[in-house]
């Protein structure tokens, strides 16, 4: 589940729930909490997640809100905001692990990257699937003020697929400054 708790802006909150004999209902007492992000602003701040075709858990963080990314925190691969994260959740004893086939996952702890990111560049990827024939992903992601986007990446390419936000709104330039 993704949700966000809190007072404030609020935290994106990813958590993992047993269910009852109606496996459309989730046993609150059983709440796994697997990662946890403060919320910038109170919109564009993602909310999907799916499992793709490798097993692996994608979640959709916005760029936490406000006009134009003011942050710049599409670009920032510090935190998640702007990004798609991509973890390991299928070890029940123990939160996530990060995939080895992750673009950040070899990193060093003294790094400023998450190797939880997958991809980047994104105002609020709200949706995404993956195709059930091909395992590619397909991304709808608001724009500013002039474009949508649908955003598309072929399965098992890792390479840190970055879809260009604040610096692009789809192919058109916005804020390339800095």
């Amino acid at each position: 589940v993704n949700y966000i708790f809190g007072s404030g802006n609020g935290n994106t909150r990813i958590s993992r729930f047993q269910v009852s004999s109606d496996p459309n209902i989730a046993l609150d007492t059983t709440e796994q909490v697997i990662y946890t992000w403060p919320q910038p602003y109170s919109n564009h701040n993602g909310g999907d997640l799916d499992f793709g075709a490798d097993g692996y858990l994608y979640v959709g963080f916005g760029d936490g809100g406000s006009a134009g990314d003011p942050g710049g925190l599409a670009q920032d691969l510090s935190q998640p905001m702007g990004d798609i994260i991509r973890i390991d959740v299928s070890d029940p004893d123990t939160t996530y692990t990060i995939p080895a086939t992750n673009p950040f996952a070899n990193v060093t702890a003294s790094s400023d990257t998450l190797p939880e990111i997958w991809a980047s560049g994104l105002r609020n990827p709200y949706r995404f699937g993956f195709d059930a024939l091909t395992g590619d992903i397909w991304i709808g992601d608001v724009g500013q003020n002039a474009y949508e986007e649908v955003d598309f990446w072929p399965a098992g390419d890792n390479t840190h697929p970055n879809f260009g936000w604040r610096c692009y709104e789809g192919l058109h330039p916005y804020n390339t400054g800095g």
